[in-house]
């Protein structure tokens, strides 16, 4: 029921777009019946792929033909995406420009008939203003496409500890997270992550969810590099929300067979010399309407846990954050928001976080939210760059 009403939701938004774009670009272009039934065939496709792919994936309907339906809807909806923004912000200026174009000092009481052809210029200007916004769609859907699709460039951040034990200064982890392996990314990217994020040697290094988009069954093959991923002093895995869309469970099997530890509402104890370091993971903040055992409890991922120096949460999503810091924890490690993934979105996504990227504080806690090391749905990378992202802990005075 949950999936029908999401996809019945995706159609009935994404179809308003696709309606809003048909009427604001095919009347004034006047192209002609056949002409217009082509563009409208053609957005009507564009809205309905993305949809039927997930659907055939959901019925266990996955091969590469079904592959290249995704990728192209996909790229579709993206190009949609920016036409329907500039199409949008276009209207905004003429509705607020339209008071000062129509002021004059002498008011006629009727149109000559000679003043005419001043619709057919701004009809003209209107197509001219029309192609440009098609133009800069096409331009910046292939530009955001190449900045997805490439591995992406290592972060360094740097978090101030007062009192930091010596042995844990420089201590060293590597975040990895919403990769989303799925019918658009497969196992040559992922490989190349992994490679990246072994060059940093780190001491530690996690996923904090949203691995997959997929059955095990089919993206088996795509993920098994990540048994190559290296840390001196292990690997640790929490759950998204999408390893609840695609079978949990199988996941978090599978994740285990990969080396990983998957921190479940759980804690490890990291002994680096004389300094404690206490790692804890929660399932993803949804959880638990997937799966009752699967809430997700700050608090119970701290039970019976051992004095530490210093205390981590992985959590998924960043609204983890609010009972993390109750729970006392000293610093969140969360990715989810993809810091919006491309424009206009990147300005918008903080309505549904309190934080989107970056580091931050929050009460006696700090919170650091990846933008994200994949993408999920368009394939496009605007204003929002993809990271591999070295955490490093350093004592100050």
């Amino acid at each position: 029921m949950r999936f029908a009403l999401f996809v019945i939701a995706f159609i009935i938004v994404v179809g308003g777009f696709a309606a809003y774009i048909t009427w604001r670009l095919l009347g004034p272009a006047r192209l002609g019946r056949n002409k217009n039934l082509a563009v409208m065939t053609a957005i009507v496709l564009i809205v309905l792929t993305t949809p039927a792919t997930i659907v055939f994936r959901n019925a266990g309907i996955e091969n590469p033909a079904v592959d290249l339906m995704a990728l192209t809807g996909y790229i579709g909806l993206g190009f949609m995406s920016f036409v329907f923004t500039f199409l949008v912000l276009r209207d905004l200026l003429l509705v607020v420009s339209k008071p000062f174009c129509n002021r004059k000092e002498d008011k006629p009481k009727a149109i000559p008939a000679q003043s005419m052809p001043d619709a057919e210029r701004r009809r003209f200007l209107l197509n001219g203003l029309n192609t440009g916004i098609l133009t800069g769609a096409a331009v910046l859907t292939g530009y955001g496409f190449a900045e997805a699709r490439q591995i992406p460039q290592v972060k360094t951040v740097r978090i101030p500890i007062a009192h930091l034990p010596e042995d844990l200064k420089g201590f060293r982890i590597v975040q990895l997270t919403d990769i989303h392996v799925s019918q658009t990314i497969r196992r040559p990217f992922v490989a190349g992550v992994v490679e990246a994020a072994n060059r940093l040697r780190a001491d530690i290094a996690v996923i904090t969810g949203d691995l997959v988009d997929g059955s095990v069954a089919y993206l088996s093959q795509d993920v098994a590099p990540l048994a190559d991923l290296q840390a001196t002093k292990g690997k640790f895995f929490v759950t998204g929300n999408h390893e609840y869309y695609a079978g949990a469970e199988a996941w978090i099997e599978k994740i285990r067979s990969l080396g990983f530890t998957v921190l479940l509402n759980e804690h490890r104890l990291i002994q680096q010399g004389n300094g404690r370091l206490l790692l804890a993971g929660v399932t993803d903040y949804s959880g638990g309407r997937f799966d009752p055992r699967h809430r997700s409890d700050p608090f119970q991922a701290l039970a019976k846990a051992p004095p530490a120096d210093y205390k981590i949460l992985l959590a998924h999503q960043p609204k983890s954050i609010f009972n993390a810091a109750k729970a006392g924890f000293n610093l969140q490690i969360s990715g989810h928001t993809h810091g919006g993934q491309f424009f206009p979105w990147n300005y918008v996504v903080f309505l549904t976080q309190p934080y989107v990227t970056g580091l931050h504080q929050h009460e006696n806690s700090l919170i650091y939210i990846s933008g994200g090391t994949g993408y999920w749905g368009p394939p496009l990378r605007l204003g929002s760059p993809s990271e591999i992202t070295l955490i490093e802990l350093m004592g100050i005075s």
